[in-house]
């Protein structure tokens, strides 16, 4: 069920969209991942739908800086929201799970970690070419992050939080 759908589903309200062509056949045309106004362009929507960006004729690191991370850091989309249910009519990956039974929103950082966009490869098409991924979380990004998950968390019926295995493993974690 696509979005379209939903808006029919539920009389009352619909959606307008913009396509921007950016991706992989964009990028072969032009030479980048999109235009250089193309944060210009987004500025006065009220949602950007992100999907997949990679393309198997692309190395990743093309389609993630040149569209994915320009977007998040040239907007602070800080807040990677995923929200999570089962929808009537909806074929369940979990076979005993309805509609009702899992109702989840995954809240994850955005624009540090591994979308701050530190890494690279040195020594390249040498046989001692290396790559390199640094994750940067900031304190104020760690906050900012856990402030919206925690404010998202109280909206909720159920009021309840629940952190990730990399946060409370993390060294050095108060218990």
């Amino acid at each position: 069920m696509g979005v379209e759908a939903l808006g029919q589903a539920h009389r009352g309200f619909a959606f307008a969209f913009t396509d921007f062509g950016w991706g992989g056949d964009w990028y072969r045309a032009h030479g980048a991942m999109m235009p250089d106004d193309g944060l210009d362009a987004l500025r006065d929507m009220d949602a950007i739908l992100f999907g997949s960006a990679g393309d198997p004729h692309i190395p990743d690191h093309l389609t993630l800086w040149g569209l994915r991370l320009k977007i998040c850091q040239g907007f602070d989309q800080y807040a990677n929201v995923r929200p999570t249910r089962i929808l009537p009519g909806i074929d369940a990956p979990l076979k005993r799970c309805g509609p009702g039974d899992l109702d989840w929103v995954i809240v994850r950082e955005n624009s540090e970690g591994e979308y701050a966009g530190v890494g690279g490869r040195v020594h390249q098409g040498h046989p001692i070419e290396a790559a390199t991924d640094v994750s940067i979380m900031t304190r104020a990004g760690v906050e900012r992050i856990m402030r919206f998950a925690f404010r998202l968390a109280q909206s909720r019926p159920r009021r309840k939080l629940s952190g990730s295995a990399e946060w409370q493993d993390a060294p050095g974690r108060s218990p």
